[in-house]
């Protein structure tokens, strides 16, 4: 079976949102007074929208919404994500096609023995075996561990902020709309060439190791847990700076080649609806290049309410 996690970065699959639960609770209880992430109101030409930055893995009540977030999706006549995932088949077969040699071949003949044998390391420390994942690419095979190292500290794809939107989108009968898709997520990693993927594999097996790749992730899921703006910025830097092949991907691919493509779905969304609750991962709000900087320099007027 094809992974289900991947990345605190793409909107990956892990369960139905038809089992989770779609009461009230889901979306305003207990924690309510605690606000997570980040909530913009934009607004152009009297039409109005919400940026509610997420993240793509949860814990216990995280995802529980503040009053603010709560009140302005129940005023939203659509709710609006990365990807819809409440299908999964779209997800593996874009996997597939993407992530995956051709059968027959290996990622073994894709690596360098070096590389290989860190591999092999790796996915012991892991409980799993190459057979396993042979077939799999090795930018797929670094998320995959990633994802499996945050799930072994009690972060979950379950607990995610998307399936409490899309569960309140269910209840509240609202129009589900998505800013990508399964294939486009899947096909922007497929962009690294050989080299790039296998130094990819590198630097997520060695962060790994050292334990930086999970204090990196606990750093932006506790900033996003806090709804603080000076901790997101920070957690930003750690993620983009430098020359590294994950850095420079960060920076010029998942977040500087899709914020301007998401910020011109936005827009057309706008156009279409009354309001819009846009629902999208914590980092692609921050910085300069984010999407309340992009819409505010398209004519938008910006407000963040926390």
């Amino acid at each position: 079976m094809l992974p289900a996690v991947l990345s605190l970065f793409c909107a990956g699959t892990a369960r139905a949102v038809d089992s989770l639960p779609t009461d009230g609770a889901a979306i305003a209880g207990a924690a309510a007074s605690v606000r997570h992430g980040a909530l913009y109101r934009i607004s152009h030409d009297g039409h109005t929208g919400y940026l509610y930055g997420t993240i793509h893995v949860g814990q216990g009540d995280d995802t529980l919404m503040t009053p603010e977030a709560a009140h302005a999706l129940a005023t939203a006549s659509s709710v609006v994500v990365e990807l819809d995932i409440r299908s999964n088949d779209a997800f593996q077969a874009a996997l597939r096609q993407h992530g995956m040699y051709a059968d027959g071949d290996s990622i073994v003949h894709h690596i360098s023995p070096a590389t290989l044998r860190q591999l092999v390391q790796a996915l012991a420390r892991a409980g799993m075996a190459l057979h396993e994942v042979e077939r799999y690419k090795p930018w797929l095979i670094g998320n995959l561990l990633q994802g499996l190292e945050l799930d072994r500290n009690g972060y979950r794809r379950s607990g995610a902020a998307e399936y409490v939107l899309l569960a309140a989108a269910k209840q509240q009968d609202k129009r589900v709309r998505e800013l990508e898709s399964a294939d486009y997520q899947l096909a922007i990693f497929d962009t690294l060439d050989a080299a790039q993927q296998e130094q990819y594999l590198r630097e997520n097996l060695a962060d790994l190791e050292d334990g930086k790749a999970l204090q990196r992730s606990r750093d932006l899921i506790d900033a996003w847990r806090a709804a603080d703006t000076p901790r997101i910025d920070a957690a930003l830097h750690a993620f983009t700076a430098g020359c590294s092949v994950n850095a420079t991907f960060m920076q010029t691919t998942l977040l500087g080649k899709r914020n301007p493509e998401m910020a011109s779905a936005i827009e057309r969304i706008l156009q279409q609806d009354r309001v819009a609750f846009v629902g999208v991962g914590l980092l692609h709000l921050a910085g300069d290049q984010g999407l309340p900087q992009l819409l505010k320099q398209r004519g938008y007027a910006i407000e963040q309410l926390y």
